[in-house]
């Protein structure tokens, strides 16, 4: 679930969403009650979807269309 940031500026992109990842790792079943690190439950599997969002957001970066479609997250 994204969340909106009022009072933080956006200073890099993808900001938005590479917060909302972090946050979903550290309230997963697997850091709280497991013990493991964010690294290890992100491996395993955890937050699948905000990670694919990551990843298309840091992808679009790249990529030379992005120019006139904006680009992808939040």
């Amino acid at each position: 679930m994204p969340r909106y940031y009022e009072d933080k500026p956006e200073d890099a992109a993808c900001a938005g969403v590479k917060e909302d990842l972090g946050a979903c790792l550290l309230q997963s079943r697997c850091v709280l009650q497991e013990g493991k690190s964010p690294r290890q439950c992100l491996k395993e599997g955890n937050c699948r979807a905000l990670q694919y969002s990551f990843f298309e957001c840091k992808r679009s970066m790249l990529d030379a269309r992005s120019r006139f479609r904006g680009r992808k997250g939040y």
